[in-house]
């Protein structure tokens, strides 16, 4: 796993350059931007298991054939699979997050995940608005908690929808 730092050095070695000002500004805002980070997870690890079972509500609310006899979340195994797949997501962002870098969620959740989808029969759209609505959320707690420009919460929950999205080809 690679994060701001990491990635910024890597991309610089691999071109044999010295930081220039752009890198030097990254690595400013980067770090400018740790504290907030780190209370950011701490405000989404306090509250993980309400934050999950909140936008399951919405989900589910705002799509109840999901759970209507037939829909991919009826019975109880797959709504807990549901809940689990959406508390995954939502721990993996949040590593993204204080890393200040998508590479973990490409390499731990998002390769494959479309065709492991969709040869389940896993509906691709729900699971969208579901990280959709944690992002939400998760503003909503990161802004309780006192972290006052929190635009880097977008980020991870950004890349994971638009990973998931269907793409024109």
């Amino acid at each position: 796993m690679r994060d701001a730092v990491t990635s910024l050095i890597k991309n610089y070695d691999v071109a044999g350059r010295y930081f220039d000002r752009n890198a030097i500004d990254s690595l400013k805002s980067y770090f400018e931007s740790g504290t907030a980070r780190v209370q950011a997870a701490a405000a989404i690890n306090s509250n993980a298991a309400a934050i999950v079972k909140q936008a399951g509500s919405k989900l589910f609310e705002e799509l109840p054939e999901l759970i209507r006899p037939g829909g991919n979340a009826y019975t109880t195994r797959r709504y807990a699979a549901c809940l689990r797949d959406m508390d995954y997501y939502l721990r993996y962002a949040t590593y993204a997050l204080v890393a200040g870098n998508t590479n973990v969620l490409d390499e731990r959740v998002l390769q494959g995940l479309r065709e492991t989808y969709n040869s389940l029969g896993v509906p691709i759209g729900p699971t969208v608005r579901g990280v959709q609505l944690m992002k939400d959320i998760v503003k909503e707690q990161v802004a309780a908690a006192g972290v006052v420009n929190a635009a880097f919460v977008d980020e991870p929950f950004d890349h994971i929808t638009r990973e998931l999205s269907e793409q024109d080809v």
